[in-house]
């Protein structure tokens, strides 16, 4: 029986995790590849910690209590967390188990030095490294001393960061077992850590290489800056050699102590080129044996290398997977459509289905693949110009890889570059009867589909929908449409560049487009407004709606005086608008038709902070601005030299901008509208599926892509298993940040404003609405949280189409992603917010009420004293 609770470290590999831990699987996978060198131990497994646990049945209330705590309770947790670590620690390790620790010490010598190591079952997997989460104890001599440290392994299960990463991360208390490893010490010339891929770039053909002076510990805890090497190809590409005036040693007794660097070797690096490319080449053999990027401890021991641990690196962004060798540029999807979040499987294949052009997935995350198109000079130029009106920093990244002589090919301009970027919109005319024509076409497209999907259901269901998809895409193709949303942003651009050439007016189009004509995004946060109108002034419905949790509430209101008529207020609000939600472009986001609530607050800040009437008011101050704008550019324009033929083109130019830049919000409006249909189906679908035993839950259908709900739905079967796993994937992604610019590499290129004309200190980003503002930052990250008051800034990660109910009640706009032509730079224009975009790390380096000024005509925002 005792073997069960000491494994050798020769005995286990990377499947044993549930056995030995994660460390200890890990050490035990190293141990067996060729040419590595792992420092002989063995792992008390995690039965040896079960049996303890079992010693102290007070202990499962304590859990119990423990798993009621809220994350942010801190000194609950403290104070519990400590309480289990003492009982733990007090607990008589029983003989056998005794025993069996001490045969083990006895073969590998009982008299030496040992590091003891705590080993989580929910260690170094590939999607948490809960790194630094427990304990390790050097230099540890004799079984008393060593027994005494594997219960304090064991306690430190219940360190009060573990517990808390435990509760956040939503991992039970009692899924996580303790295993620890024994191993015998090393005391290295130099140690340190090896990355098999920049952590910074994350580029995969990079390594990266931390050394300092004797045992690793000193780098670890940060108490000096390592030699940093940094080797591609098998040749040390950067250097930057530390100071290194402390070490860490070993002490002969036990125990570790710090000791000063003697001064001339301080300046010395801790490995020679020659170490540091052979210590690169076993991490290249250690990263194939993991099959992905490591994070490795490494020892310099009489100039052999020992590795003590290795960890999967978690920080990377993925890399779309290719099936070739060749080199590849990625350009994010979703800094483009104003969503960066992670999106769940279906979300991803249906967005992939009804797209006009190809999309590779990673990450959770779309991309499109444009190398071919910057291979092309022709098409180079034409991307790079749309890529950098829209978004300069994406435009930045890409030139930085080209300016990478070697990374993307040269094709002549005759090869297939994709669809021509730029529009045609040379052929259309300034026609008001355009726009109309064009929703007409697209409502009774949508109506078509309401009407015909009706009737089907299981496999029938899918096969009518692919069909559908290829309506959806031939909607979204329509010439006349690409040429309309063209002609409203070439106008735009024509407006911005020709009137600062004539006039010296920065960004005048973003009076002029103030109130455009349907646009039926800027209509949407002003048709709220109306409804708060209704609701004003029943008090009683007020009063019931600041309580709101139950997403049923609406039929609740016709109980109460002025119930009904609020009721149907917001009921026509949903039938035009409820398809729309935070993140729309993944179909398994909630639709507001579907959560209701999420309105409350907005609307309750439109009752509080507007009079009545406010929609139509602001409508038509936006449209008088608009028009007085024109009458004061043309009247300036006619006075210059050639001053008729001046203004003659700039009113063609307004009136083209008036009568398309509207429509630019609709066709996504009408993706959204498809997408909802769509997604009522498949729910009904999904209905079907449980109601037979299929699936344990509706949204379950949310983690299979398309194509395989599709087979679900023919074979009545589905695996429960790779449903879980793309759950527990799924959360992992939210960590992750994805680029806006990414390699086959895996390298992050992230661009840079290339601008001198900013004050020192300011946050740069894009200007994209004109005027200066100064207020409260709200630095606000899920609408349904908002809490606005007149003048405040609204400052976000990214604002999609949803978010243009909270644009009437602010003064600007600060968001992370964005760019000229997407949703939030449109609106913002619309309803005159001076607003800036793209600006890195916003939400982070504005803390929420302080005071910032935003430069919407010079695209930087200010922080206030």
């Amino acid at each position: 029986m005792t073997e069960r609770y000491v494994l050798d470290l020769q005995e286990v590999d990377e499947t044993q995790v549930a056995v030995v831990g994660g460390k200890g699987a890990h050490l035990g996978g190293l141990s067996r590849i060729e040419g590595i060198r792992v420092p002989a131990g063995f792992c008390v497994t995690t039965d040896a910690f079960r049996r303890i646990m079992a010693e102290a049945p007070s202990l499962d209330d304590r859990l119990d209590q423990l798993s009621r705590l809220n994350p942010d309770d801190r000194e609950a947790i403290r104070t519990l967390s400590a309480q289990i670590r003492r009982t733990i620690e007090g607990i008589a390790v029983p003989d056998d188990l005794t025993a069996a620790i001490t045969r083990a010490l006895a073969r590998l010598g009982e008299q030496a030095a040992y590091a003891v190591r705590s080993s989580a079952t929910a260690e170094d997997l590939p999607t948490a490294s809960f790194a630094g989460q427990q304990d390790t104890y050097l230099n540890v001599v004799g079984p008393t001393a060593i027994l005494q440290h594997v219960s304090r392994c064991w306690a430190s299960l219940f360190t009060e960061r573990a517990v808390t990463y435990r509760q956040r991360n939503g991992i039970d208390h009692r899924t996580v077992h303790m295993a620890v490893v024994v191993q015998r010490m090393v005391f290295p010339h130099a140690s340190g850590i090896l990355f098999t891929a920049d952590p910074v770039t994350g580029n995969r053909k990079v390594a990266t290489v931390d050394a300092g002076f004797g045992l690793g510990e000193a780098l670890v805890s940060g108490l000096v800056n390592p030699d940093v090497f940094k080797v591609r190809h098998g040749e040390v590409v950067a250097t930057a050699i530390a100071a290194k005036q402390r070490a860490v040693h070993a002490l002969p007794t036990g125990g570790t102590q710090e000791v000063a660097i003697d001064s001339r070797r301080q300046e010395q690096p801790a490995l020679t080129d020659a170490q540091v490319v052979r210590l690169v080449q076993l991490g290249r053999r250690i990263e194939a044996h993991f099959g992905r990027p490591q994070d490795i401890e490494w020892c310099l021991v009489d100039d052999g290398f020992q590795i003590v641990q290795s960890r999967p690196i978690t920080t990377l962004f993925p890399i779309p997977e290719t099936g070739d060798q060749e080199n590849h540029v990625y350009v994010s999807v979703g800094h483009q459509q104003m969503m960066t979040d992670p999106m769940k499987p279906l979300g991803l294949s249906m967005w992939q289905l009804t797209a006009m052009v190809p999309m590779h997935t990673a990450g959770g995350r779309l991309f499109v693949d444009v190398t071919r198109r910057l291979a092309a000079p022709a098409s180079r130029a034409g991307l790079l110009d749309v890529m950098g009106r829209g978004d300069p920093l994406v435009r930045d990244a890409l030139e930085t890889v080209l300016d990478r002589d070697d990374f993307v090919p040269s094709l002549p301009d005759a090869g297939p570059g994709g669809p021509p970027t730029g529009g045609t919109s040379a052929t259309i005319e300034t026609d008001p009867a355009i726009v109309p024509e064009l929703i007409e076409r697209s409502q009774t497209s949508i109506a078509a589909l309401e009407h015909d999907i009706r009737t089907k259901t299981g496999p029938a269901l899918f096969e009518f929908l692919l069909e559908a998809f290829e309506e959806h895409k031939r909607v979204l193709s329509d010439p006349l449409s690409m040429q309309a949303i063209m002609a409203g942003m070439e106008a735009t651009w024509w407006l911005n560049d020709t009137l600062q050439e004539w006039l010296g007016e920065k960004n005048a189009a973003d009076t002029l487009t103030l109130s455009a004509p349907d646009n039926v995004t800027s209509e949407m946060g002003l048709a709220l407004l109306d409804v708060a109108d209704v609701i004003r002034p029943h008090s009683e419905v007020v009063a019931f709606l600041q309580g709101v949790e139950d997403e049923g509430f609406l039929d609740e209101l016709a109980k109460l005086a002025g119930g009904t008529e609020a009721r149907d207020a917001m009921e026509a609000y949903l039938d035009r608008y409820g398809m729309r939600c935070v993140g729309e472009i993944d179909i398994t986001r909630p639709r507001w038709r579907e959560r209701p609530t999420t309105l409350v607050p907005v609307l309750l800040d439109n009752v509080r902070n507007f009079e009545p009437g406010a929609a139509e008011r602001r409508f038509e101050q936006g449209r008088q601005k608009a028009q007085q704008k024109e009458q004061d550019v043309l009247s300036r324009l006619r006075a210059l030299p050639d001053g008729d033929r001046k203004a003659g083109e700039a009113k063609r130019m307004i009136d083209r901008v008036r009568t398309f830049i509207g429509y630019r919000e609709y066709p996504k409006y009408g993706i959204v509208s498809r997408y909802f249909v769509y997604k009522q189906a498949l729910l009904e679908e999904a209905e079907r599926l449980v109601q037979a035993d299929v699936l344990p839950q509706k949204e379950d259908i949310f983690y299979l892509t398309f194509q395989e709900l599709h087979d679900v739905a023919r074979s009545n079967e589905a695996d429960d298993r790779l449903i879980q796993q793309r759950k527990d994937v799924f959360r992992s992604y939210h960590a992750l940040t994805p680029p806006r610019v990414l390699t086959s590499d895996g390298e992050a290129v992230t661009g840079a404003y290339r601008r001198e004309d900013v004050p020192a200190g300011a946050l740069i980003g894009l200007p994209v609405s004109a005027g200066t503002i100064e207020g409260r930052a709200r630095v606000i990250l899920d609408i349904a949280e908002a809490d606005l008051e007149a003048g405040d800034i609204l400052v976000t990660t990214f604002t999609d189409p949803s978010w243009s109910p909270l644009f009437v009640a602010v003064a600007g706009l600060v968001t992370e992603v964005g760019g000229l032509m997407t949703h939030g730079a449109v609106i913002a224009r619309e309803y005159g917010l001076p607003a800036v975009v793209g600006v890195e790390r916003a939400t982070r380096l504005i803390r929420d009420g302080q005071r910032i000024r935003v430069h919407g005509t010079d695209g930087y925002v200010e922080i206030l004293p």
